[in-house]
């Protein structure tokens, strides 16, 4: 049997970086075949390193989403742009993304001098995001803006709405991994604990509709999760939502309880697909003040 008949198996490490709401983690999920990182339009939703699963007969690529790279104005923040970095130094490849509807700014020539520092030793493959929002000339300019940030392994457009050149994406990851074994059993797509997602998967839904300078403000902690009493099928979990200031109390739980009742019911077929199970969700709002700013705090609610 020749060496083409029977490829070396591959498997290691690929990662997004990027900007706030460039469309890295709705990128994750296509690759992935399934929802494994939270979505929102609110920038800087994704708040750590968030690892989905690619699984093909040559290869298991495991994809990093990170949060979004930015300058920072909270210690939150200072800990996010951390978790970019250390992900950045143990990767086997980059993909750096910009959005095909936004020119090139000054936050994509910041993290393009960042990547010229490790492209040296990382490859790094430059991905236009959201090619399905912008007419083709836009797309054409991103690429030779894109191309000029850097010298880039590849420059690839793509779309993850609509799976445009996603599956060449993964194919440009996959040559760049390491040949080896399977880092992960086969089906598993992500090692993200069952928590961390449910908690995720709620706030997801809490950021909906909240005004711009609320999301921010936004965590969610499952405190307990369990057989609910009297019932073989279903999960009850204990969940509190925490905000920074008294005043927001209001704004999430709403007239009535109106919002709250919202995150409730919002999509429950997800939480439940990914415990395999029906599902009571008691959720509670707390106050933690200044939160994002406290080191012992932030400790408390998992960053």
């Amino acid at each position: 049997m020749t060496a083409a008949e029977h490829p070396v198996f591959r498997s290691g490490f690929a990662c997004f970086v990027g900007r706030p709401n460039v469309g890295k983690s709705t990128l994750t999920n296509a690759l992935v075949g399934t929802k494994v990182a939270i979505m929102s339009d609110r920038p800087q939703t994704t708040r750590h390193a968030v690892r989905g699963i690619v699984n093909r007969p040559d290869a298991q690529l495991i994809v990093v989403d990170t949060p979004g790279f930015h300058k920072p104005r909270t210690l939150l923040g200072e800990r996010l742009n951390d978790i970019v970095l250390t992900t950045l130094a143990e990767v086997d490849v980059i993909g750096f993304c910009v959005p095909a509807d936004e020119k090139a700014g000054p936050g994509d020539r910041f993290i393009a001098s960042q990547l010229t520092e490790v492209a040296g030793r990382t490859p790094v493959v430059a991905v236009v995001t959201k090619t399905d929002v912008a007419g083709k000339q836009a797309v054409a300019e991103r690429l030779v803006e894109v191309a000029a940030l850097g010298d880039w392994t590849d420059v690839v457009p793509v779309s993850a709405k609509d799976g445009f050149q996603v599956g060449l994406l993964a194919d440009l990851f996959v040559q760049h991994l390491p040949p080896g074994r399977a880092l992960y059993p086969e089906g598993e797509l992500t090692d993200e604990p069952e928590r961390v997602m449910v908690a995720e998967l709620v706030r997801e839904a809490a950021l909906e509709g909240v005004r711009d300078e609320l999301p921010h403000s936004i965590a969610v902690v499952v405190e307990e999760m369990g057989p609910q009493e009297g019932r073989d099928d279903m999960v009850r979990i204990e969940a509190v939502m925490y905000v920074e200031r008294d005043s927001q109390k209001g704004i999430v739980i709403g007239t009535g309880g109106s919002r709250l009742r919202a995150v409730r019911s919002n999509d429950p077929r997800q939480r439940e697909a990914l415990l395999r199970t029906n599902m009571f969700l008691d959720l509670r709002v707390k106050g933690a003040k200044a939160w994002q700013r406290d080191p012992k705090q932030l400790r408390r609610l998992g960053f």
